[in-house]
């Protein structure tokens, strides 16, 4: 079906905006404006572009003043720039935003026992439901985690799962961010810069809050404190200034009100985790921490780290302090235990998946493996462990010599490999150049779990593919976001 030219009446700004197989956020397949976009199609009616590039200026202007970066790897003109940020709203009806929560807070309780299982009973390889073989040649799977217990069962805490909405406007989880996902300070600052740069659009709809994530960050943290800890002191233990989310990480230690640290601020006593003040020391009981497994701790981990704490780990099998997210999560958001996460679902909770995988493809199985290869210019293939958009080759946009450069990859190393079909990510209108234009988009909710209680603020963040026709929308390759709206 070729693309449809279709315009909102009586404004020039949409010009150049197509329609495509793609499910549209703001219309319909007819051209008609959806019911939730219909304030903000009446603000672009009244609107001139000056005025909407003014605005648009503006929150750009906001941005740097806050310093609001991302690095972009890779970029020769410079490895840290201002976080994209995108004037449009994306808008979310309240049914939608309902199905979604039930989904996500299944697949988290789901995770968790997952996680729990593997590291103690292991039932769920013993009954085959994944292959024992999969969980152990994990490269994020941590041997010293078994037999540990870990606080109220909860292995991870925060969590921030991408979604995509396909064609028939169904989300799906494309995957899941179990060790240390990041982004969520985006989110709350694309809500400040909003409600400033478009406050009577903000205030003509009912939009759901989402300002008080940080507290609630801050109580699930407490929740999983040691029991003989009532007033625990929490920290959050950053690699450093050089990391690209250190905007994120200042950011987040201020909205909970609680000391961000490096690994040279704490030390280890008699299993205790102490923190260094201009007082002395102070003992600390949980630790949000924002650094991989492999540098926690040199002497369990990579010996070479400078970022961690010798004798972390020691006092975390203790139990006298507490990592969120624990330490071995990252075998649940393996890309190929992934594909078992349905499984995973009915196997612990006895219910069908309420938000659907990605149809994947594991290379590691010799029948799917040989589709793969034969088809490298109509799918996706991505690492099992990689994120951020890395070794990632997307077949309709790659070249016959990438190609062949993955088949080497992928016969190398099998294991090392998933593939997906390119999905038609859903678009949504971006202010670009004067003018207003589609652009692929997806969702990232972050979810709070203490064991009982699931918290997830209503929102998330919208990445968006800056480059027409793009479906890369990491922020690490260029990418933007945009506010999200869960309307009431």
């Amino acid at each position: 079906m070729p693309e449809q030219q279709k315009s909102v009446t009586g404004t020039p700004l949409f010009e150049r905006y197509t329609l495509s197989h793609a499910y549209d956020e703001m219309f319909t397949a007819e051209g008609d404006i959806r019911l939730a976009y219909s304030e903000l199609a009446h603000l672009l009616r009244s609107i001139s572009p000056a005025e909407l590039q003014q605005r648009q200026r503006y929150a750009d202007l906001t941005f740097l003043n806050q310093g609001i970066t991302f690095t972009v790897y890779g970029n020769d003109a410079g490895v840290e720039r201002v976080f994209p940020y995108d004037l449009l709203p994306r808008i979310i009806a309240a049914n939608e935003w309902q199905h979604i929560e039930r989904g996500l807070h299944q697949r988290i309780v789901a995770l968790n026992h997952f996680l729990h299982d593997v590291y103690h009973n292991e039932h769920i390889l013993r009954d085959g439901v994944i292959p024992r073989h999969l969980v152990y040649s994990c490269r994020h799977y941590r041997r010293e985690m078994r037999g540990l217990a870990v606080p109220r069962g909860v292995y991870t805490a925060i969590v921030g799962t991408d979604l995509v909405r396909l064609p028939d406007g169904q989300f799906v989880v494309l995957e899941d961010n179990l060790r240390v996902p990041s982004g969520v300070s985006y989110m709350l600052t694309n809500r400040a810069v909003m409600k400033r740069a478009l406050p009577r659009l903000f205030g003509a709809y009912g939009v759901r809050p989402i300002d008080h994530y940080g507290q609630a960050l801050l109580a699930t943290l407490r929740t999983l404190a040691p029991a003989h800890r009532p007033e625990p002191t929490i920290v959050l233990l950053t690699p450093g200034v050089f990391n690209s989310a250190y905007f994120e990480h200042t950011f987040l230690a201020r909205q909970m009100g609680i000391e961000l640290v490096e690994g040279r601020d704490l030390l280890v006593h008699n299993n205790i985790v102490y923190m260094r003040t201009t007082k002395g020391l102070q003992r600390v009981d949980v630790i949000y921490r924002r650094i991989d497994d492999d540098f926690l701790d040199p002497m369990v981990f990579r010996p070479d780290s400078i970022l961690g704490v010798p004798g972390l780990f020691n006092a975390y099998r203790a139990g006298a302090v507490v990592l969120a997210n624990a330490i071995g999560t990252g075998v649940a958001d393996d890309k190929a235990i992934y594909a078992y996460v349905p499984d995973i679902i009915r196997y612990y909770l006895s219910e069908e998946p309420i938000l659907p995988n990605v149809t994947t493809y594991l290379c590691d199985r010799p029948d799917e493996c040989a589709y793969v290869l034969e088809h490298l210019g109509d799918l996706v293939v991505k690492a099992v462990g990689e994120s951020g958009g890395y070794d990632m080759l997307i077949g309709p946009h790659s070249t016959r010599e990438e190609q062949a450069q993955f088949a080497e990859r992928i016969r190398a190393q099998p294991r090392n490999y998933i593939a997906q079909p390119t999905l038609q990510l859903s678009q949504a209108p971006c202010f670009i150049d004067g003018v207003i234009e589609p652009r692929h988009v997806d969702l990232r909710p972050f979810v709070l779990f203490d064991g009982e209680r699931t918290t997830i603020v209503p929102g998330g963040l919208t990445r968006v593919a800056l480059r027409r026709g793009s479906l890369v929308v990491n922020s690490s390759q260029g990418g933007g976001s945009k506010d999200t709206w869960v309307l009431y």
